[in-house]
């Protein structure tokens, strides 16, 4: 076979040429995760044969001679999962739950000649290339699902690139964060080349009976660089027999394409022997790719990591590096706003601090110290920017994103107020209690929250989660949650007052509990007395105006005791026990931007939950939450198996075998939010506290 300099030789190679089958590839690459139970079932549409994990039946004569006759050839019995039989409909023939399954393997002729020998035949023949590792040269691609008809969610495939054929150096991979990186590198690349090829927009013309499909979708990331299930690196012993000990896997979706319900098979064809292979070279390989600007990125996000984890050492909540572009180019978009509009950031000279980085070799800038920080100013001064930059600082940024020398406390959560959300069983005693008519408020239960109880709700789950600060925006925040003025305290006395109002807790939740706290307040000076730091921006510079806020409290006092005064501590925060979260594995679910909805459930809205940039975080949010559904333990330790489980066995583990392309990691503080918001969650009490 061949070996091409670039994509024009490529494309200029003759289809044969692309599909040459060769030997390079170990059988080992044909063993991968799928669903267990492949034997023992009824044979699969084709009558029978090996059913993967297991020997399949012999399947129903009748049937297998059916399907045989109507698609032709012989081909492989699928038997269906937990002994089921086997069928078209996703999840009906075996779904994937971590058995170890042996694909067979064949070259791309095969692939080609089954595509051209079922063309016009009905949607469902397209089943014949599933479950084939098919070797296309230098990579080999599988088809692992094949939708139920032209209109269903796309199919999903992926590829392989053993790391000997990609050629990526070794320092692309280590340290960990590296790594992480190449892989978002990887992705953004993958869609980029199916964005020019133009086959990312389905194609469709003629009505019921023209052509349609043809699409190749790969996870679109947005500014942030975090784990992803679209590339992985393998090196699993499956694949470990492969040159260079592991294979790249990129995963996608490719809508089949049909005329009605009848197989374009020539399309198709076209599709994987000539449109993949291209997109393969041109976003996979190392030959093809700009190493400085891949060099660029890695080191950003290296970088990143390593001020990051300096933070708790050095006394910081956050890091704002000079030079840093806040703003975003529109309310709508989360790119930077255009260098010759926006202002750089510039650190107050009382607060600059510079951390070492292993490739830029220091970052200078702002610290942010732990305590209580107020950020105060004039509206329209930037306060709610900079506030918006440190919420998204857990995460790391591509290079060029103008945010990626801000970094903040991983266990930093941003807290609003959520009018409707449902609470379950939270204490939020601290905050509200004696409700009317003697109600408590140690395990308190809503359907329709209002706005200061799903704020204190949430304050109190963030710190069931683990959190180290707590970020929040007056604008977003309930007003009577947040303080009460001398005149309203001398009206309405603090005895017929159920709420104690976030001033009373602030300056404990720091001393007590070592929970820093970042506020955005434009309207009361009462958080002056419980401040450490106040930040000043104006024209979106900022200032440290720390003194000169303690001396207007010291000099202007309220007509009655403030409430500021009145600090009674933080008491601990008990551990809800899950008993179950309403949900059950398998269920099906359906994703937005900010919700999921599972089965008939009513619709979870995450909008409140801002720490969430990306939907792929909330697809994996919503597989975590199935997984959580058996769980009868501490929330907390539920979320923390999780967590470990994810690390040891990636974003796989949410669901074993499907091998989905379209998760991204969330951090274990926004499923925790999730599950506090599920409509059906059951909790059987609480622990500590």
């Amino acid at each position: 076979f061949f070996f091409f300099r670039d994509a024009n030789a490529l494309v200029a190679c003759s289809r044969t040429h692309l599909l040459l089958s060769t030997s390079h590839l170990s059988s080992s690459a044909a063993v991968a995760m799928s669903g267990k139970g492949y034997g023992g079932g009824k044979g699969g549409y084709k009558g029978g044969g090996n059913g993967g994990g297991g020997k399949g039946g012999r399947g129903n004569p009748g049937k297998g001679e059916y399907y045989k006759n109507l698609y032709g050839g012989g081909g492989r019995g699928k038997g269906g999962g937990g002994g089921g039989k086997g069928g078209y409909i996703e999840g009906e023939g075996g779904g994937g739950d971590g058995s170890t399954k042996r694909l067979r393997t064949s070259g791309g002729a095969e692939l080609r000649a089954t595509l051209l020998r079922i063309d016009g035949r009905p949607y469902p023949a397209y089943n014949d290339i599933k479950d084939v590792e098919y070797d296309l040269g230098r990579f080999s691609a599988v088809v692992q699902h094949v939708q139920s008809d032209p209109f269903a969610p796309p199919s999903r495939c992926y590829v392989r690139v053993p790391l000997a054929h990609a050629a990526f150096p070794p320092e692309c991979f280590s340290p960990p964060a590296r790594e992480t990186a190449l892989r978002d590198w990887l992705t953004r690349r993958f869609h980029a080349a199916a964005k020019r090829a133009g086959v990312d927009q389905r194609s469709g013309e003629g009505g019921w009976h023209g052509p349609k499909g043809g699409e190749l979708l790969v996870d679109l990331p947005g500014q942030h660089v975090l784990d992803r299930s679209s590339v992985i690196v393998d090196r699993s012993a499956a694949a470990a027999g492969l040159p260079g000990g592991g294979a790249i896997e990129a995963r996608f979706t490719v809508a089949l394409p049909a005329r009605g319900r009848s197989i374009c098979g020539e399309w198709a064809a076209q599709i994987f022997s000539e449109t993949l292979p291209r997109l393969v070279l041109e976003a996979l390989l190392h030959e093809s790719t700009d190493h400085s600007a891949l060099m660029a990125h890695l080191c950003s996000v290296e970088d990143q990591q390593a001020a990051r984890s300096q933070l708790a050492g050095r006394g910081l909540v956050a890091f704002v590096a000079d030079g840093s572009v806040l703003p975003r180019a529109t309310g709508a978009s989360d790119r930077p706003m255009d260098a010759a509009s926006a202002v750089p950031f510039s650190s107050p000279p009382s607060l600059r601090v510079t951390l070492p980085v292993p490739n830029a070799g220091s970052l200078t800038g702002m610290g942010l110290p732990r305590g209580v920080t107020l950020i105060v100013g004039g509206g329209f001064h930037g306060k709610s920017t900079l506030l918006e930059a440190l919420q998204v600082g857990v995460y790391d940024k591509v290079s060029g994103d103008g945010r990626e020398g801000v970094v903040t406390d991983r266990m930093a959560v941003k807290v609003r107020a959520e009018d409707g959300r449902a609470v379950t069983s939270v204490d939020i005693s601290p905050f509200i209690d004696h409700l009317p008519f003697g109600k408590r408020t140690g395990a308190f239960t809503t359907a329709d929250a209002s706005g200061s109880t799903s704020q204190a709700a949430s304050i109190i789950e963030a710190l069931e989660g683990g959190a180290s600060a707590l970020l929040l925006d007056e604008d977003t925040s309930a007003t009577n949650f947040m303080i009460r003025d001398a005149r309203m305290q001398a009206l309405v006395s603090a005895d017929r007052e159920p709420i104690r109002p976030f001033i009373t807790r602030v300056r404990s939740l720091w001393s007590e509990r070592g929970v820093s706290t970042v506020l955005v307040v434009g309207g009361s000076g009462d958080y002056f007395d419980v401040a450490d730091t106040v930040l000043m921006l104006h024209e979106y510079s900022p200032s440290d105006a720390t003194a000169a806020a303690k001396d207007v409290a010291a000099r202007i006092a309220g007509g009655a005791p403030p409430e500021s005064k009145a600090d009674r501590g933080m008491p601990p925060t008990p551990r809800r026990v899950l008993s179950a979260p309403g949900l059950t594995a398998g269920m099906k679910t359906h994703t937005g931007r900010a919700s999921i909805r599972f089965g008939d459930e009513p619709e979870l809205d995450l909008g409140g939950v801002e720490q969430i940039v990306e939907h792929s975080q909330v697809r994996a949010i919503a597989e975590a939450c199935l997984r959580l559904g058996g769980a009868a333990r501490p929330i907390d330790e539920a979320l923390a198996e999780l967590e470990a489980s994810i690390r040891e066995g990636g974003l796989d583990v949410l669901r074993p075998g499907w091998r989905l392309g379209n998760l991204a990691a969330p951090r274990m503080l926004e499923v925790g939010a999730a599950l506090s918001r599920l409509r059906g969650l059951e909790v059987e009490g609480s622990v500590g506290g």
